[in-house]
């Protein structure tokens, strides 16, 4: 079954980007870490599981496909670590993630900018080449990366070295330039699906989190803004024919989360001034509020995709609860504004949400169906 051929995305029926890793891939990982294998043999195994996992997405009936975030560790370190005047501190975050059950720590190395931004190659250029090798007839390959947003959020003015940066706004406007030119660069590598993964403009929504950014030298009030401002500043030029959208989540690690909350906060100046294509929006559960934010999209071409399917869990959402779900949603947005997804990735980190791969595309399969009830 497969939607809309020849449309352009986010499509009906999409997803966010990372799928769980099969077996042989943690295996390899874990192989390479103790030097037991060559960097070289790791892609090999990585290359065939893309290849797979490629396959799988368009024969569920996807036209979006993803490597899956295969070669990561983490969605957004892997990236940013890249990023020239970026570098591994000896410092450990503490993020404590929240699910049923209780709590889950997670404790990354956290980043230092010591140095001036700077694109010094173009970021996961080998990474999509592949997947574009690999994308059957007919699909569009995607590819995710952190939005600007992340290189500020997780340490602020205090990860900043104040010798390069006295001024906060040289950093963000470095910061866009380095977007920018990223971005044109995978446009002239063919890539015309980006997406741009954001937890910073969903857990803003949270008082605890607009806290800790004022912990961390911030305004939590009007960090939105900042953001929003630096995210068009680096799409400002972008190249015509390529779509970007935005995801935004409130967490996700081993099935928990960090905040709670509706997209009040920040709905007006992001659905209303943000330069993007799409809206990838967690509505899985009652902790991501309702639909009424959802009044400030513009009408017109901008498409929100609802992440109403979780993938944090392995049972199948009811059709029917589905689609009186969009039904809510289209009082706000034009239904033909409106698309389906899961609220985020299957595997943010390595380490993967709480269900198995057929699990995971089950529930793709089941987006793909509802999507095709309910558009056509």
């Amino acid at each position: 079954m497969a939607l809309e051929t020849g449309a352009r995305p986010p499509f009906r029926a999409d997803h966010v980007g990372s799928l769980l890793r099969p077996p042989e891939v943690l295996e390899a990982r874990k192989a390479r870490q103790a030097g037991h294998i060559s960097a070289g043999e790791l892609r090999e195994i990585e290359d065939a599981a893309i290849a797979t996992a490629v396959r799988r997405q368009a024969d569920t009936g996807l036209l979006g496909v993803t490597d899956g975030e295969m070669r990561r560790g983490s969605w957004h370190m892997d990236f940013l670590y890249q990023i020239g005047g970026v570098v591994h501190s000896d410092r450990r975050l503490h993020i404590e993630f929240k699910n049923p059950a209780g709590t889950v720590a997670f404790s990354p190395t956290a980043h230092r900018v010591t140095g001036r931004l700077r694109l010094e190659k173009t970021i996961f250029a080998d990474d999509f080449a592949y997947l574009q090798s690999v994308a059957p007839r007919g699909t569009t390959p995607k590819l995710t990366i952190p939005s600007p947003s992340m290189l500020h959020y997780r340490g602020g003015r205090a990860a900043i070295a104040t010798a390069i940066y006295p001024e906060m706004g040289a950093f963000w406007a470095d910061l866009a330039q380095v977007y920018a030119a990223e971005i044109a660069a995978l446009h002239a590598l063919g890539c015309r699906y980006l997406q741009l993964d954001d937890t910073s403009l969903a857990y803003l929504n949270d008082p605890a989190q607009r806290a800790y950014v004022d912990s961390i030298g911030g305004d939590g009030a009007s960090q939105h803004l900042t953001n929003i401002a630096v995210i068009n500043a680096a799409l400002k030029n972008r190249p015509p024919g390529m779509t970007v959208c935005i995801h935004m989540c409130r967490g996700n690690y081993r099935s928990s989360w960090v905040a709670e909350g509706g997209y009040d906060h920040v709905a007006e100046a992001l659905f209303g001034g943000l330069d993007v294509d799409g809206f990838f929006l967690e509505y899985d559960d009652a902790r991501s509020g309702g639909f009424a934010p959802l009044r400030f999209v513009p009408r017109g071409s901008k498409r929100v995709v609802l992440g109403l399917v979780t993938s944090k869990q392995a049972a199948l959402e009811d059709k029917d609860v589905l689609k009186r779900r969009i039904d809510e949603a289209a009082k706000y947005v034009p239904l033909d504004q409106l698309c389906l997804s899961p609220q985020c990735g299957f595997s943010s980190t390595v380490d993967g949400n709480l269900l198995s791969i057929d699990e995971q595309f089950a529930k793709l399969r089941l987006i793909v169906e509802v999507a095709s009830e309910v558009w056509g």
